[in-house]
Parts: structure tokens; sequence; C-alpha cells
């Protein structure tokens, strides 16, 4: 069964309790990176986080200087640093299942001319780490990095559909917000729609996340627990039922193909 991951601050290892000044910097760099292009403020930083405002602008002050953080000529507004980028294109670079899938994403978008992501579960969202764009149409935010509630994406759909109702459970949020008029909202509305993806034997977005694209999800079954998938988004008029077949096997024959070369490969993932 699958654990919720501890808070920062509760973490123990060998029975030394974590370090609390080392989960606060963890909780202001994950706000930060969450905010996106949108700075914050000292004092949206202390409501956030429930902290003192010495403590939190004596930690910016350091993470600014470290290049962690960045901050406006007058020190108001902060916002992710340039050294943030480094932890992420190094976890990127050295992802030895990211190396083997991404050149079948690439392949699979360019066969459908649609755009395909792939994406791992961490806590209740979904992290894009591999997309592929249509030459039809572009969307600003299909960027890896970005996360999205695991709930409201066929990415996400497609791995929760794995889980027991109380493993479920430790991948969602309290509340399940409303991205569109069209995202479910309620958990039993959730778990009828994970029952009929484990009979469809793929996940459905229709316009839960984007309105006016519908996507498809497939789980890639690498380990013993299913935490990564496959996607493809198609703006909706679009579709067929023809056409949402013939996505459905290109994405399983890529999920398929992936498996097998991981297993070729032999201890790939340690």
């Amino acid at each position: 069964m699958k654990q919720q991951q501890p808070a920062a601050a509760d973490i123990s290892t060998g029975g030394v309790r974590g370090v609390k000044s080392a989960a606060r910097t963890v909780e202001v760099l994950e706000l930060l990176a969450a905010r996106g292009n949108e700075p914050v403020t000292v004092r949206e930083l202390c409501d956030a986080l429930e902290a003192p405002r010495s403590s939190t602008y004596a930690l910016l002050r350091t993470l600014t200087d470290l290049g962690w953080v960045r901050s406006d000529s007058t020190r108001s507004l902060y916002s992710i640093g340039i050294r943030a980028l480094l932890a992420g294109t190094t976890y990127l670079d050295t992802d030895p299942l990211l190396r083997v899938v991404q050149p079948h994403v690439e392949q699979v978008s360019r066969q459908l001319d649609e755009t395909v992501h792939y994406g791992r579960l961490d806590h209740t969202d979904m992290v894009y780490l591999a997309t592929h764009q249509s030459s039809s149409y572009a969307r600003a935010q299909n960027r890896v990095g970005r996360r999205l509630p695991a709930y409201s994406t066929s990415l996400g759909k497609a791995v929760l559909a794995q889980f027991s109702d109380e493993e479920l459970e430790l991948h969602l949020p309290p509340t399940l917000a409303a991205l569109t008029p069209a995202t479910l909202t309620s958990r039993d509305a959730l778990r009828k729609d994970l029952e009929a993806t484990r009979k469809r034997g793929y996940s459905i977005d229709d316009e839960e996340n984007t309105p006016g694209l519908r996507c498809f999800g497939i789980p890639v079954p690498i380990r013993a627990d299913v935490i990564d998938a496959l996607s493809c988004s198609v703006p909706v008029e679009r579709l067929t039922p023809a056409y949402e077949k013939e996505i459905v096997a290109a994405l399983r024959s890529t999920s398929d193909i992936t498996l097998q070369i991981v297993r070729g490969l032999g201890g790939l993932l340690g």
C-alpha cells in the first residue's frame, strides 16, 4: 500500500527529527514555484506559511543571495530564482525512464499530429516531464515541470485508477476544486469515473482541465507502484469515435513499447 509522504518538518531519518528551517526553505521554494510568473510579497508568504515576518524575510534574503529566489529592486516582491532551474533540469537529465519514453512521446505526437504528454504522480498532482505539441495548435501552458491535480487530468486518472479506495485518498486534496465547469468535484463522481476507466482501459478528461480539449490517458506500468502515464490532448471538434480508438491504440502501443525496452535493459530503474 502506498504511504502518504509526511510533511518535511515531520520527516525523521535514523531517529533524527527533520530540520524545521530546511522544511521551511522547501515550503518557500514550492510556494514560489507554484505562483509561476506572479511574484509574492513577504506578507503574503508569511500568511501562507503562518510564519513570523522576521524569520521569513531573513530566509528570503539568504535564498536571494544564493540565487534560489529573485526579488525586485525594492526587495518587496519575490519569485523563483535561476538556481532552481538547475535542480529541475538535473532531474530531467538523469531520469532513466524519461530517456526511454521521450523519443516515443515525440513519435506518437507526430504520428497523430496531436499534443502528447508524459507525467508522473507526486502526492496529489501530476508533474509533466515531457510534452510534444501538435503542429495544428499550441498552448502556452504546455510546459515541462508544470503540475496539475491528478483528479482533473487524464494522466492523473490513468494512475489513480490503479489504486484501491484507501490508496486513492492518499493522493487527493481535501477539496476537489473546479478547474472548469466540467471538473469532477465530488469524491463519489470521481470514484465512478475511475471505475469506468478501469473497465474501459483508459482514462478520459472531458474538458475537466481545459475547456475545448478532451484528453485520453494510459498508464505506463514500469514500477510495481504505477505512477507514470501518457496522455493525448485533442480539440473536441476534431474527435470522432473512430479517432478516439486510434489515439488510444497509439498511446497503448507506446506504453507497451516502453515497457518492453525497460525490461530489456534490466535494472534501468534500480
